[in-house]
């Protein structure tokens, strides 16, 4: 079983992709910022992240650029699901070290077939 991590600061958000995702099939692991997230994905090994933007502290796009940075996750294949749509942030996200970007509101098969399409 395929782990995800989820960071999202916002309740509702972090429960309905945690729901899609278990849903789906996935085991989820869950940070509520970036740096819970970080030391998450250093302890467990996630096979992917998936990250709002927007959050307290640090941004989803910082927590992008950090884990691409660090060894032990450089690898690690991110989906960055945010409300910011436009086609600057898209550009942005991906230069940040984003695999695919997803904009909400989202379906649980957008959220799926994105996590799908970077661990195959």
């Amino acid at each position: 079983m395929k782990t995800i991590l989820v960071v999202d600061d916002t309740p509702s958000e972090l429960e309905l992709m945690t729901r899609f995702l278990k849903e789906s099939g996935f085991s989820v692991i869950v940070a509520t910022d970036a740096k819970e997230a970080m030391s998450k994905a250093a302890d467990h090994k996630p096979d992917v992240v998936v990250t709002d933007v927007v959050m307290p502290g640090m941004s989803g796009f910082e927590l992008c650029r950090t884990l691409k940075k660090n060894e032990a996750t450089q690898k690690t294949p991110i989906v960055v699901c945010t409300s910011k749509n436009q086609d600057l942030d898209r550009l942005w996200g991906m230069k940040q070290g984003a695999d695919v970007y997803v904009t909400k509101p989202f379906t649980q098969d957008d959220l799926v077939k994105a996590v799908k399409s970077v661990i195959a």
